[in-house]
């Protein structure tokens, strides 16, 4: 009762923790190293995505263009007035800069590639992908707000579905 324990038992139990631990460890990094290639996948398929965005984008400019180039020539014969070239390139100008999201896919690519090495990395990760993932949600989000293209809106809530799963498998990571 008062007497120490047995050396025998208290060897045993240090030898069963420190068993214990290497295999929790050892766990962990298989798991982790799991987690890694899913979330490597991942990123390529928002690489992919992100791709096709950048590809639709242009062709919406010109649709848009064509379009509101058409929209006013209608509107300005309608009301018997005189447009110049030069005000309707003014107008065509403008709505290019609005729709273009060219800043936002260079910053989203960037995100992707701090991303995979956040993955790459050794040590703690989670918090730095929490935050990366965070700032590509933004990027794309604003390219889909920018665009206004249905198939572009398409390929935004694909890219962020695959966001939010890289954020529930990041959120399992230290």
């Amino acid at each position: 009762d008062s007497a120490e324990p047995d050396p025998r038992l208290a060897k045993s139990l240090e030898e069963g923790f420190l068993k214990a631990l290497a295999d929790w460890n050892d766990s962990r990094r298989v798991e982790g190293g799991e987690l890694a290639k899913d979330l490597s996948a991942r990123f390529a398929r928002l690489r992919e995505l992100a791709a096709a965005v950048g590809e639709r984008v242009p062709v919406v400019l010109k649709d848009k263009q064509a379009a509101t180039a058409e929209r006013l020539t209608a509107l300005v014969a309608q009301a018997g007035m005189t447009f110049t070239e030069e005000r309707l390139a003014q107008e065509v100008a403008v709505l290019a800069d609005r729709l273009d999201v060219s800043e936002e896919l260079t910053r989203l690519a960037a995100h992707l590639d701090r991303l995979d090495e956040a993955v790459a990395a050794k040590g703690e990760a989670g918090k730095r992908l929490d935050f990366l993932i965070q700032e590509a949600f933004r990027e794309i989000n604003t390219c889909g707000n920018k665009a206004q293209d249905v198939e572009v809106s398409r390929l935004t809530v694909d890219f962020k579905v695959e966001l939010e799963k890289c954020r529930e498998q990041v959120q399992n990571i230290e």
